[in-house]
């Protein structure tokens, strides 16, 4: 078979909107090989404001943006840090405030205070305007903690909540739990476990006006649409499976759903295992699904290159999936001839490549991003082609000047260290051969004057769009690629923030999917 007709047939059919993704506008970073973007992290902060701090620290915040009529902007859960013998979640709503001349605000924002700069710090950032709610999730039956999973389960509580909007405006969110045993000693608003069927972790889902009753209210006052607000497909908790039975695991984890349409939902369980590669499946109510329904000729994308990598730094990493899904037009909302059609619409999602440190702890989490065909049968598309850096972050496994190496001020002050180091070594090996001593920038080291690390680890939990001056709550869920995007990210495990970037640039420098192979 000549090469051309073999390519056209393996080949996904790339809509051409997607060639813009394709491009890399920005070079790596020739140590970490990361992709450093222009936008900073910025801190959330739950203390509201004529409040004062508990002590309690939030972490792995998920965030999505309330429609346009809300007078907040933005909801967020968080986990709060504990003794580790329960797992505690809030909510509150929360806006940003900006600094500076305003340059950078958002329509709506409001400048900071002094009192909002002493909590999320002199960038400005994203604070709680309502008291922060524990969410409280009913308890029901488990039957598959056992054996090493044992040690699980008199810990209460849910954890690594995700929150999103469906296809049809229902607020959702997905918790993973595990079993504890009754009677337990704490207070009833600890004991919000979920106890799974099917597994000892297990993943649910649920309505978030079941939860947080402000927010079924506000879905019923659209000034533009007044209604009763989407129907709740899921008003209890409903726990997710995958079929067939042996397909499940002990311990499931960062499922994400995607919604083709109003009336239509999948859950995408995996984007590549050594066992069964990538695998999705269809809804079909109760948390039950179809089978499997990846396209079995369709090649993987994810790419390990362990083998060939010289940088141990780069080698060892495992693929994850990490937030909930986007859909996107592949066009952009300023432009008056971009409408949403069948063929330029896909779907994405933020992947971790995991590294862990010799105690098989995690050292860091890469950013990648993935994009596949919002049509069935739903084909992978594109990865993002390096690892994603925001602004102010930095990848440990490499030294703080070779992280900031891709910074023209900062690669600068490092080199002018080094040299004056060189300088005053050669004038102390002079000096000492008359028997005279030195002790000036011979002694630098890391950073050499430049910037230090930021922190130890980062790793994004949510993404949504940003606040839009128009959406419907049905139209939460989809953006284009010159919409924002927000990033809720964790922090070191012991605190949070966010970032906002525009889908595009998110998305950009993607490399294309192989496509499917031959049976």
């Amino acid at each position: 078979m000549n090469q051309t007709l073999f390519n056209t047939l393996t080949s996904p059919l790339l809509n051409p909107a997607l060639d813009v993704l394709l491009k890399c506008p920005l070079k790596p970073n020739k140590f970490t090989n990361h992709i450093r973007l222009p936008y900073i992290v910025q801190n959330i902060s739950q203390i509201q404001p004529g409040t004062k701090s508990d002590g309690r620290v939030f972490w792995n915040p998920t965030v999505i943006s309330l429609p346009y009529w809300s007078k907040s902007q933005y909801l967020v859960v968080s986990r709060i840090v504990t003794d580790g013998n329960h797992q505690e979640n809030v909510l509150c709503e929360a806006n940003v405030c900006y600094t500076g001349h305003g340059e950078n605000a958002r329509p709506g924002e409001k400048r900071c205070t002094e009192d909002d700069i002493l909590h999320v710090g002199s960038a400005g950032g994203m604070r709680c305007v309502t008291p922060i709610m524990t969410l409280s999730v009913p308890p029901t039956p488990a039957e598959h903690c056992e054996g090493k999973f044992g040690t699980y389960v008199d810990i209460p509580g849910f954890h690594d909540p995700r929150i999103f909007w469906s296809g049809r405006g229902e607020p959702l969110m997905m918790v993973n739990t595990q079993f504890v045993s009754p009677p337990s000693p704490l207070p009833i608003y600890l004991t919000l476990l979920i106890r799974s069927r099917y597994a000892c972790f297990g993943l649910w889902l649920i309505d978030l006006r079941t939860l947080y009753p402000p927010l079924a209210t506000l879905l019923t006052t659209s000034p533009k649409y007044p209604s009763l607000g989407p129907l709740k497909s899921y008003a209890s908790l409903t726990e997710l499976t995958r079929n067939p039975p042996s397909t499940r695991s002990a311990m499931e984890k960062n499922w994400m759903l995607f919604f083709p349409t109003t009336g239509e939902s999948y859950i995408h369980y995996d984007v590549s295992t050594p066992r069964t590669g990538r695998t999705f499946a269809k809804l079909l109510g109760n948390g039950l699904t179809t089978t499997n329904l990846t396209d079995p000729l369709e090649l993987p994308c994810l790419q390990n290159h362990d083998a060939s990598e010289p940088d141990p730094a780069k080698r060892g990493g495992t693929y994850h999936q990490a937030t909930n899904s986007l859909r996107l037009v592949l066009c952009n909302r300023s432009d008056p001839a971009c409408l949403p059609t069948e063929a330029n619409t896909v779907f994405f999602a933020l992947i971790h490549r995991k590294f862990p440190n010799v105690l098989k702890l995690p050292l860091r989490y890469e950013r990648y991003f993935i994009v596949w065909s919002a049509s069935a049968p739903f084909s992978m598309l594109g990865i993002s082609r390096f690892p994603i850096l925001l602004a102010n972050e930095t990848a440990s496994g490499w030294s703080p000047s070779q992280n900031w190496d891709d910074d023209p001020v900062n690669r600068k002050i490092v080199a002018q260290t080094k040299r004056l180091q060189l300088v005053e070594n050669i004038g102390s090996f002079k000096n000492n051969k008359n028997g005279t001593t030195s002790n000036g920038i011979q002694n630098a080291t890391e950073p050499f004057d430049g910037k230090d690390y930021w922190a130890y680890f980062t790793y994004t939990v949510s993404i949504a769009y940003a606040r839009r001056d128009d959406d419907e709550a049905q139209g939460m869920n989809t953006g284009f690629l010159d919409d924002e995007v927000v990033l809720g990210i964790g922090v070191d495990d012991k605190g949070q923030g966010f970032a906002r970037v525009q889908a595009g640039e998110l998305l950009a420098c993607l490399r294309a999917c192989p496509g499917r192979g031959f049976g």
